[in-house]
Formats: structure tokens, sequence, C-alpha cells
């Protein structure tokens, strides 16, 4: 598998497709791909999320990473496995869950809201760190943990986030961004996903030019 930094271009964003259904997948999916996005996750708390991983993995897998977010449970991480995912997004840091992620060979991306958190979910193998929620966390919280946090480590900003507010933590050390209702919302019109994600292509373009 891949490393996590190699998804992260030509966009360094993360999907989040929370309430998608298998029914939305191809078109949905196609419009991400088409703008850039290469990393597509589907939390468990959408409707089939297993289906929908399935179907994301065997449409995109291999240039996209496709797998799960909102994992909340380690049971879950073999059945993200067993639908063709390979990425497991978290909401929290628990070190059993990214554990298992590391043990079944799998990329794990916990959320993190203070440095004890980063730390705790680095040293139990997180691939990389969801600051979440950014809208509760300014960019001058990101900037102090890039102080401290291993240069290398990938930080995603997650929460908010849209084409017009990413500089600010672009500017203070985000690896990159993960956007869910400010990119879709369940059964929205392809077209319209597509005018949205073309509108991140555009905002990542504009900050890595500066």
């Amino acid at each position: 598998m891949k490393p996590l930094a190699s998804y992260l271009e030509p966009l360094p964003l993360i999907a989040v497709l929370r309430g998608i259904t298998p029914e939305e997948i191809p078109a949905i999916g196609d419009a991400l791909f088409d703008n850039g996005f290469r990393i597509l996750e589907v939390p468990l708390n959408s409707p089939r999320p297993f289906d929908s991983i399935r179907l994301l993995a065997q449409r995109h897998q291999g240039p996209c990473l496709v797998g799960a977010g909102t994992v909340l449970r380690v049971e879950d991480v073999a059945r993200v496995r067993e639908a063709g995912g390979e990425l497991i997004v978290m909401p929290h840091a628990d070190a059993a869950v990214i554990r298992e992620a590391k043990r079944l060979g799998l990329l794990c991306v916990p959320g993190v809201a203070t440095p004890t958190e980063a730390f705790a979910a680095l040293a139990a193998g997180a691939d990389g760190l969801k600051m979440f929620p950014a809208e509760a966390l300014p960019p001058a919280a990101l900037r102090a943990w890039r102080a401290v946090l291993p240069s290398d480590a990938l930080v995603f900003a997650v929460g908010g986030m849209k084409p017009d507010n990413l500089e600010p933590y672009w500017v203070a050390g985000a690896s990159g961004f993960g956007t869910g209702s400010n990119l879709y919302k369940p059964k929205a019109a392809p077209a319209a996903v597509r005018a949205v994600a073309a509108a991140f292509n555009a905002a990542i373009r504009a900050l890595k030019e500066r």
C-alpha cells in the first residue's frame, strides 16, 4: 500500500461522504475524481456504508485511497477491509482501533483535539492526524502543534472547511483538509457536487501558487 502522503496530489483533500447511498456512488465518485480528489471516505453512519465502500473501491481504488470514516469499533476495521477499503478515519483517537487498523495493513487517521491526543495517536501507529473539529481549533493552535509535533506528521484540518477558509490553516501548517457537508450533502445532485469540488480544486491551486 502506498503511503498516505502519496495521495495528497493533486489535492490534499479528504472527501467525507456522510449519508451517501450506494446508488449515488458512481456519479458522486466520478465528480470528485475528475476534480482531483484522491482520498474518499464513507462514514459508517451512512446508509449501507460497506456496500458504498465496496462500490467506491471497485471504481476508484488505486489512483484513490478509499475507506471509512466514523469508525468507532475495533470489529468494524476488518469489515472495512473486507469491503475493499484501505483507510480508517475516526472522530476520536482510540488506540485499540488504530492498532487494529495497522495490524490489518490499513492506513489510519484518528481525530485529535490536543497535543496529548496527537502524540498518543502517533505512538499507536497513526499515519496522519485529523485535527477535529477545526472550527473550534483556530490556526494558532495548529501553529503551536507544529512547533512540537514531528516535522513529517501529516495533520488534516477537518470540520467547517470551505474553499474560502482554507488559507489560514494552510499557512499554519496543515498538510491537508477534510470536508464533508460543505462538499456533499445526502441526495445532492452530482452537478452540484462537481461544482463545489471544482471550487475546492481552484482554492488549493491558488494556495500552492502563493
